[in-house]
């Protein structure tokens, strides 16, 4: 008679895992002397231990332990120096057990068991209590762990430290862990753009801790991390002056730079809240100018129609309207999203201004001239500021700026600009990207960007112009600066053809890129040229030699792929499959001057045609 379990896994009887009682039973030698052969002295207390257990479980103690002539002596006493005996024993029940409970530890002898974690090389441990110190940083403790994580180069845990302390910065500069920092700690805080304290608060910090720890040379350089020039001409007099930690020169050229200098040009310190949207009435953002002025901020970017659910401006040319959104508190940001109403065809121009007093602005994005639609993914490089205005510039219906949503954050998502403009990694022609198809015939709206490049037949699955009248346009959700393109022309049977691409970013100014009018062309082709701004990209076919019409399947921008055709040969796409295979393929057609390969549909029944976007 079997006597497994019918509803266990015959891998839970085959494998035997008794490790709990390996580690109680190895833990239950470690406060007593027998069997054992070694006896450490930490602070005159006593640990007796096995030579055999320590060197299998750390490469410290088999060097110490069987190192030289050591191994030839019955009983070994090692003391060991700046070390502490509570570490010390929670150590050795580790090395035994595999465990370690650092919850009940106080936070002296946490630190203390890091340190010798890191001294004997023990890298799990050492990570782990990292960990567990990240999760119950406070006030009172972050300046001491940052201390030691500086000491033992733990760049995690510095990292958590400097964005806990970054972001409680007042309370960390008059808690008494600051006076206890190392010069080197404390300037690595203090010199942070993202420590977010005013200068005051900063100034008056580094003064007690000159104070306590300070002298001569040591002093001045501390001093040096005060930025003199954000604080106010009073300040400067009556803080800065009466401590006589600055001299007087360096106080004089503080306020020539405070006069002379724009304010946004002056170095200012910011909060960093990385990833995360700071406009929100969570993190204290307001919209303090524009009209429906609570549409913006309240994280609904679904319902939205011709009355309700955004803020507007009226266009004018002096510039001076706009929507104007208020920051909880000086932030740093280099990434903002908006939503441009979008519920028919139209498009906008706009820019962006940030400023830290609402008198000295700059400029960040600038669309002021480039058609843009929908939402917005914009990149800078990070400005520390206070205020945001969105400024439209232009509507192509009316004289009104419409605006759904605002975000703006820090991300450490990497990003390349040229001219301002962002260079896509990724293909931005797609639906998720707000592209759209607004010149060319297809049986379903926007065939040429949803990605499908197997499924396309004599019927459908492509966007086509007629010969000699039109051409296949693309509309970007903004101006990028592109240098590649990808199409798959039709490819059911052996035709080519031939064809042009030009982009524009206001469609009234077209820059030709590709010229294949006199080449034979056919299914896959990948396109590199100087990088341009654009924001519309123009396909226009000039030759089929089966009839009269241009198909084009799918489309990308930027190329989507390493290998590559090279501009000025054929196109052949030898390097990608057609996505109709030969066999399956139907006989070629007789006809020659149909609108598509099959029965062509009708303009008018058309999900997608120049004619049905005209009126827009």
């Amino acid at each position: 008679m079997s006597n497994s379990h019918p509803l266990r896994p015959l891998a839970s009887v085959a494998e035997i895992d008794h490790v709990h009682l390996l580690s109680e039973q190895l833990g239950a030698l470690v406060p007593g002397e027998d069997y054992s052969d070694v006896t450490f002295i930490v602070e005159e207390k006593r640990f007796p231990a096995h030579r055999v257990i320590l060197a299998a479980r750390c490469h410290y103690f088999r060097a110490l332990l069987y190192g030289g002539m050591k191994e030839s002596q019955p009983q070994v006493e090692v003391c060991l120096e700046e070390t502490r005996a509570e570490a010390f024993s929670m150590l050795l029940h580790y090395l035994y057990t595999g465990r370690a409970s650092l919850s009940s530890a106080r936070e002296e002898v946490l630190l203390d068991f890091l340190g010798l974690a890191h001294r004997y090389g023990l890298q799990p441990l050492e990570d782990s209590t990292c960990e567990f110190l990240r999760t119950v940083l406070h006030t009172h403790n972050v300046c001491l762990v940052f201390d030691v994580a500086s000491l033992y180069s733990l760049s995690t845990l510095s990292a958590a430290c400097c964005a806990y302390m970054d972001r409680h910065a007042p309370e960390v500069l008059a808690s008494d862990g600051f006076l206890t920092l190392s010069k080197t700690a404390l300037l690595t805080v203090v010199r942070r753009d993202s420590f977010a304290a005013s200068e005051k608060e900063i100034f008056q910090a580094l003064c007690r801790w000159c104070r306590q720890n300070g002298e001569g040379a040591t002093t001045q350089e501390v001093m040096s991390a005060v930025r003199l020039p954000l604080m106010s001409l009073t300040e400067m007099l009556n803080v800065v002056r009466p401590s006589g930690l600055v001299s007087p020169d360096d106080l004089l050229d503080a306020i020539k730079t405070r006069s002379e200098s724009r304010d946004m040009d002056l170095n200012y310190r910011g909060m960093l809240i990385p990833e995360e949207n700071i406009a929100t009435m969570k993190h204290g953002a307001q919209v303090v100018k524009g009209e429906l002025k609570s549409a913006l901020l309240d994280g609904d970017t679904q319902n939205y129609d011709l009355d309700h659910g955004f803020s507007r401006h009226p266009i004018e040319d002096d510039g001076r309207a706009g929507i104007q959104v208020k920051l909880g508190q000086p932030s740093i940001i280099n990434h903002i999203r908006i939503l441009l109403w979008d519920r028919d065809s139209r498009s906008y121009s706009y820019y962006i201004e940030v400023s830290m007093d609402e008198l000295d602005w700059v400029r960040v994005v600038d669309h002021a001239k480039y058609l843009c639609r929908s939402w917005q993914n914009l990149y800078f490089p990070a400005r520390v500021c206070r205020y945001v205005r969105i400024v439209g510039s232009h509507n192509t219906v009316n004289k009104v700026f419409h605006l759904v949503a605002f975000e703006c954050m820090f991300t450490h998502r990497s990003f390349i600009l040229e001219k301002g403009l962002l260079v896509p990694g990724e293909n931005v022609a797609t639906i998720s990207a707000c592209a759209s198809v607004i010149e060319g015939v297809s049986r379903s709206r926007n065939a040429l960007l949803n990605g499908d490049t197997r499924n396309y037949d004599w019927d459908s699955g492509y966007t086509c112009h007629q010969l000699g009248s039109g051409a296949i346009v693309i509309q970007l959700a903004q101006p990028y600066m592109v240098g590649s393109l990808r199409l798959l022309l039709w490819d059911c049977d052996e035709r080519s053809y031939s064809y042009y691409i030009e982009v524009s970013t206001n469609q009234q100014q077209w820059t030709k890129v590709v010229d294949r009018t006199k080449m034979a062309c056919r299914s896959w082709q990948t396109l590199r040229f100087e990088k341009q701004p654009a924001s519309f990209i123009r396909i226009v076919g000039t030759h089929n030699t089966a009839n009269e019409v241009f198909h084009c399947v799918h489309f990308e921008c930027p190329a989507q792929l390493d290998t590559e055709v090279k501009e000025g040969s054929p196109g052949q796409g030898a390097s990608e499959p057609s996505s109709v295979s030969q066999q399956n393929r139907p006989p070629r057609p007789t006809r020659t001057h149909s609108l598509l390969p099959s029965q062509p549909p009708q303009p008018s029944s058309s999900s997608s045609s120049s004619s049905s976007h005209n009126h827009h």
